[in-house]
């Protein structure tokens, strides 16, 4: 699965250490574990953080009691680990209110842990209670909030940019297919973006990006903001 985005094997092996030892500790079952975040998405700097999500379930007498136990794991295990888990029932929840964040982890190029018949279930799931108009507005919404928080200077982190583009052209995806949208950002900018000149510039953004690093500044892109002030 890791085809397009793989993870040194040093640095899987480190993953699965990690999680193993939050099993231990924390007494639950990890489901399933994927890779999130621009390594995901495919346009990863040389020092981007591992975004590692995964889903989990405790002992059923757990979930018995007066004050069940808390329905998020997060842990930074070192400077360049951010893992974060959400109890299944959460994880469900949040999906059938039409939050895209559990589609995307189950739509993942990275894959670090699977349970066998997980993965299908839960696209059945997802499939279930699919509703392209949440999906959508769950896109708009972030896009313009991210608009509005990360661009508005005349010096802007790459990054910063794949954060509104991406749930931009996500939503346009789901206007046009009324499906969830695919997880890797070169795809959607290949099947949405129509216009030669922003999908240039967006050819250069991501060059800049993954040499870069994630705390770098660079210029506004004039032709990238005119796309978003217009789509949005």
């Amino acid at each position: 699965m890791d085809t397009h985005h793989p993870i040194n094997p040093a640095v899987r092996a480190q993953v699965l250490e990690q999680l193993a030892d939050i099993e231990r500790r924390e007494n639950v079952r990890i489901l399933y574990a994927c890779e999130s975040g621009s390594r995901g998405w495919g346009f990863a700097s040389p020092d981007s953080d591992y975004d590692v999500r995964f889903i989990f379930v405790r002992p059923l007498n757990q979930y018995l009691r007066l004050y069940p136990p808390r329905d998020v794991i997060e842990e930074t295990p070192g400077p360049v680990f951010d893992v974060n888990g959400w109890d299944l029932r959460k994880a469900l929840l949040l999906l059938a209110k039409g939050n895209a964040t559990v589609v995307e982890w189950l739509s993942s190029s990275v894959v670090y842990r699977a349970e066998t018949g997980f993965l299908a279930e839960m696209h059945h799931a997802v499939a279930s209670v699919h509703r392209p108009e949440r999906l959508f507005h769950h896109y708009l919404h972030m896009a313009r909030s991210n608009y509005r928080e990360y661009l508005q200077g005349e010096m802007v982190r790459a990054k910063k940019y794949l954060y509104v583009l991406r749930p931009v052209l996500a939503a346009l995806w789901v206007i046009e297919r009324k499906d969830a949208p695919p997880i890797a950002f070169e795809t959607l900018v290949d099947e949405v973006v129509t216009d030669l000149v922003v999908k240039a510039d967006i050819a250069g953004l991501l060059v800049m990006k993954r040499a870069a690093g994630e705390q770098e500044y660079f210029p506004r892109r004039p032709v990238l903001n005119r796309f978003l002030e217009e789509t949005l």
